[in-house]
């Protein structure tokens, strides 16, 4: 939609601030699994319309929202908006950044209830397939042209897509892996993996803790479970990768059920490994984030935004590998924030102007200095020192880019899912509850939303 004259930015976000409080609240109540659609299927279908005809109308002004991450993305996307509004008459762009607590997405729930969704508007990536099926964003399949889609890593292409159709981009995707001490591990006479292909099996990691235990490194593994003890979506992203990796899953593969999957035999064997860990008391007890930097565990299970931290804290004396492999070969998470239009946008060549300027790569590369994540395309990898050809982080560009990374369920359901296998995993690891047991409560949690969302069909499109 236009942004009419005056403070747009500003009044959507009073009015989704002030709505929140009530609106957020009846919308979770009524669908506390999904999205804040009412499994109903009515309304207009997505992808009704073709979201760009390569024609912009006179002079367009779009509104965006972004998320408050990580200090550095929220100051490079205001010089970018700012950049591009000085290089280019046509489109104007006004930045909302929203905050993180009350929740984003509840703030995104809100204003869609109210129909105040901005032009563009930037979102998990998992949460892409629920905003998709209610009917909240727009394919953009017909805005990308080829040779930028051909740039873009096998991993953003995948998570941006629904349906058969291509819903969301994004500038910067994620990294996961184990990051160790080198001069540790050699002391301890410990192999380092060269790569995906010589990967730790879970079996190899539990005999290295116990070595490293032996060494004086009383907690040796730190698996973040600060992090964990919330419930967040840390417990899917990092550890749905050992439930794959095991040949478990999290739902099954046409997204009909969740039982006899994470619950499954594969899925059980794989927590009760990190269960044992945690156990055995090889796990740093996540009372804060330090476990790495200050020596305790010279093995974390992190992502690529710790890397800046752990290598100052270590000069010259950190090293990133491949998660363990449970059984069917290392697996490694993948997906961040993206991009999409709204339903709302009367104009989705002035939205995607904007958007393919953030895809440029300088911008890309500028995004991902900004903010330590992967660049989103290969043109922008080139160009990067760690993530480039000899970089340090050149790891994780390999995993997105041979299939390693497995995308989170793509399914309207994902909500549900994640709520579900995240507060069983605190359950598993931190309290110790039996394995089997707290999954069978996940997958009913999940199957109860299948049921109440009548499968999320795709008919609808």
């Amino acid at each position: 939609m236009r942004a009419p004259h005056g403070d747009p930015g500003t009044r959507r976000l009073r009015r989704a601030l002030v709505s929140g409080l009530l609106g957020t609240a009846l919308l979770l109540a009524g669908c506390r699994g999904g999205d804040g659609d009412d499994g109903s299927g009515e309304g207009k279908k997505p992808g009704d319309d073709t979201t760009c005809d390569g024609r912009i109308q006179g002079t367009e002004r779009i509104t965006v929202w972004s998320h408050t991450g990580r200090s550095g993305e929220v100051r490079t996307l205001r010089s970018q908006v700012k950049e591009f509004n000085k290089a280019q008459k046509q489109v104007k762009v006004e930045l909302v950044a929203l905050p993180s607590n009350p929740s984003y997405n509840d703030l995104v729930l809100s204003a869609a209830a109210s129909g105040d969704l901005p032009d563009l508007l930037d979102f998990d990536g998992p949460r892409l397939y629920s905003y998709a099926w209610s009917g909240k964003l727009k394919p953009i399949d017909s805005c990308v042209p080829e040779k930028v889609l051909d740039d873009l890593l096998p991993s953003i292409r995948q998570q941006g897509m629904y349906a058969g159709r291509l819903w969301g981009v994004g500038t910067f995707d994620s990294g996961l892996g184990l990051y160790v001490r080198p001069s540790v591990l050699e002391r301890a006479g410990v192999r380092i993996p060269k790569g995906p292909g010589d990967a730790w099996t879970a079996a190899e990691l539990t005999d290295i803790l116990h070595k490293l235990r032996e060494e004086g490194y009383e907690t040796p593994l730190d698996l973040w479970l600060h992090y964990a003890s919330d419930g967040g979506e840390w417990n899917t992203y990092a550890f749905a990768p050992a439930v794959w990796s095991a040949g478990g899953d999290l739902i099954d593969p046409d997204f009909r059920t969740a039982d006899g999957f994470v619950n499954g035999p594969q899925s059980v064997k794989a927590l009760t490994t990190v269960q044992n860990w945690a156990k055995e008391g090889l796990v740093d007890p996540g009372k804060d984030d330090r476990a790495f930097v200050e020596g305790r565990s010279p093995i974390s299970w992190m992502g690529h935004w710790r890397y800046g931290e752990y290598t100052k804290a270590h000069p010259g004396d950190v090293a990133i590998v491949p998660l363990p492999d449970f059984g069917r070969g290392t697996v490694t998470g993948m997906g961040s924030w993206q991009w999409g239009i709204t339903s709302g946008a009367a104009d989705g060549d002035a939205v995607w102007r904007f958007l393919a300027f953030l895809l440029r790569p300088a911008q890309v590369l500028r995004m991902s200095e900004a903010n330590g994540a992967v660049p989103a395309t290969y043109s922008a990898v080139k160009r990067s020192p760690t993530y480039g050809e000899d970089g340090t982080e050149r790891l994780f560009i390999e995993q997105l880019r041979d299939g390693v990374a497995r995308p989170r369920p793509q399914t309207p359901a994902y909500p549900a899912i994640t709520a579900a296998f995240s507060r069983a995993f605190a359950r598993i690891v931190i309290d110790g509850d039996p394995v089997k047991k707290t999954l069978d409560q996940a997958a009913k949690d999940i199957d109860k939303d299948l049921a109440a969302h009548n499968g999320y069909p795709e008919s609808r499109f």
